[in-house]
């Protein structure tokens, strides 16, 4: 579609034309187009697991404005009716369409599939037609080796074959383009090529550079995580050379858009952006994701979408081919909401009604009572970026660790993975919350430190406010520049200001700890020592401190 550009200089060298992986079909084309190849790719993006519908505002996608005023919501989401959804669209041309996904299909996920290491989901999708995934961060959460055992199956190292089944494996392709060890070899195919009709289309897949700053490092010692587009820039060249001239790629790094509508595109910004401006013009697409939006964009004359999470959308995108060029002559996208008017396929129900089972004498035990909702961080609630929710966990975590001499604690709140309704307080719920299987390490910061720790909660165009526990305080100007957010003279410590050469004892969660969400100042803490199990520090918190009240939100002030 677009004249060949120059290549570029390649971190990816050494890549071996070997790693890539060639899958190849017999397909015709439609009657009425002899010249012309149409095909439709199904996008969706981190689905993180979601085998059952998500509960409360997790599990809505916004559909318009009320004549009030007031936002209209749909249900969505949840694996059958995902699986419906897909047998739906792909009915319309079900020769030429392929199921990918753009990263975080598994990893921080709720306890039905997290309890099985995520087996149920790989099975899941497996029955849905999932054809490629691109590797995410949250794909890694349990390391390399881990996610090398979701491709090619096989019992857990330590828990076994839990279900009593053998685990075969995903029949999908992982794809990993931009992941590579010290020889240069990717860690999975860097893309794939598929024939359509005669027509080469290749997708290259591939995580955020990141991916270190916001994985446990053990798990990924080893393996380096290079720029998205120059990788994909140096594998358009290999890819030419093969006679592919229709190229999408699946990116598990996305952007944010400031308009309302799920199928939208308005004042996109964030990192995909200069990424997909940086990629060879032979790009004709990028499916996206890791930033949890819904968009619909032409960036840089590329199509760039992207699905929500937890599969609440789908990303419809069709193609024409030129059957002489290889080229893709024109594009159209729609996201489509995948509501739960419709029963999905049997044998999909079938299987996560049986992890289910199987999952509910842990995931039911009432660990204690809410007297009120507990909420997650929202600048619309609280526009000072602290929440009931998030300040009870850093409360939980202080109290947990105080044996550790901890004067602090801080939660991050992407961390915090759903909101915890009144009344009663289950494992299955607990465990919603804090996924990850973090522990708590306590280490000591200087004053100093502490504020610069505060100092990175800006970095960009990117916010991340940590839940701060009880007797922690201070104030940030949001018209200050990212650097100079927070007056040091308002950081204060059970009412006492903090001494910028004094030690403190500071507990956070092991992502944290590292370095992780860009929190570089609490890799240099010392003095370090580990705790327990975040979801074990909140089970014990509700035994003793049932029916839990929100706390109050005044820890944190925000000044025009």
């Amino acid at each position: 579609m677009r004249p060949p550009s120059p290549s570029r200089p390649s971190p990816l060298h050494a890549l071996p034309l070997a790693a890539a992986l060639l899958l190849s079909c017999a397909h015709t084309q439609p009657a009425s187009s002899p010249r012309q190849v149409h095909v439709q790719v199904l996008a969706l993006n981190d689905f993180h697991g979601n085998l059952a519908p998500p509960p409360g505002s997790s599990g809505e996608i916004r559909t318009g404005q009320g004549p009030d005023g007031s936002p209209l919501r749909v249900k969505a989401g949840g694996a059958s009716f995902l699986a419906h959804h897909l047998a739906e669209l792909r009915a319309s041309n079900p020769e030429n369409t392929l199921v990918v996904s753009a990263g975080d299909l598994i990893g921080a996920s709720p306890v039905v599939s997290a309890l099985f290491h995520d087996e149920p989901t790989i099975e899941a999708m497996n029955l849905a037609g999932l054809t490629l995934n691109a590797v995410g961060n949250h794909e890694l959460d349990e390391g390399a080796a881990e996610l090398q055992r979701m491709q090619a199956g096989g019992c857990h190292p330590v828990d076994g074959c839990q279900d009593g089944t053998p685990f075969e494996g995903a029949k999908f392709q992982f794809l990993a383009a931009n992941v590579v060890d010290a020889r240069g070899h990717t860690l999975f195919p860097p893309y794939v090529v598929r024939d359509f009709g005669g027509v080469k289309v290749a997708f290259i897949g591939m995580t955020l550079e990141g991916t270190p700053e916001i994985v446990d490092s053990a798990g990924i010692q080893g393996l380096q995580f290079r720029d998205e587009a120059d990788t994909v820039n140096t594998l358009v060249p290999q890819l030419r050379e093969q006679g592919v001239r229709a190229i999408l790629v699946l990116l598990h790094e996305g952007g944010v858009q400031t308009g309302s509508s799920y199928d939208g595109c308005e004042g996109i910004s964030g990192p995909i952006v200069d990424i997909v401006h940086r990629m060879d013009p032979e790009v004709d697409a990028v499916l996206s994701g890791h930033t949890h939006q819904s968009y619909n964009c032409v960036i840089d004359g590329k199509r760039v979408t992207s699905a929500a999470s937890y599969g609440r959308l789908i990303t419809d995108l069709d193609l024409v081919l030129d059957a002489a060029t290889g080229d893709v002559v024109e594009s159209t996208a729609r996201n489509v909401v995948v509501t739960r008017d419709a029963e999905g396929p049997p044998e999909v129900q079938a299987l996560i009604d049986r992890y289910d089972r199987l999952a509910a004498p842990m995931r039911d035990r009432v660990l204690g009572r809410a007297s009120a909702p507990l909420e997650q961080p929202d600048d619309r609630r609280w526009p000072s970026g602290e929440s009931t929710l998030g300040n009870t966990l850093a409360d939980v975590q202080l109290a947990a660790t105080k044996d550790a001499g901890a004067q602090v604690a801080f939660m991050n709140p992407g961390g915090i993975r759903g909101e915890l309704d009144a009344g009663d307080v289950t494992y299955g719920e607990a465990f919603t919350l804090q996924p990850f299987g973090n522990t708590l390490v306590t280490l000591t910061l200087t004053g100093a430190q502490l504020h610069t720790l505060l100092e990175q909660q800006w970095e960009g165009n990117l916010v991340r406010i940590l839940q701060p526990s009880r007797g922690f305080s201070y104030t940030w100007k949001a018209s200050a520049p990212v650097g100079h957010k927070v007056d040091p003279a308002s950081i204060r410590l059970n009412g006492v200001p903090v001494d910028p050469t004094g030690r403190y004892r500071v507990t956070v969660n092991s992502f944290l700890a590292g370095g992780g969400d860009g929190f570089r100042v609490l890799a240099e803490g010392t003095e370090r020592r580990g705790g327990m199990v975040d979801v074990d520090a909140l089970e014990a918190w509700l035994k003793a401190h049932s029916p839990l009240s929100p706390p109050e939100t005044n820890r944190i002030t925000r000044v025009e």
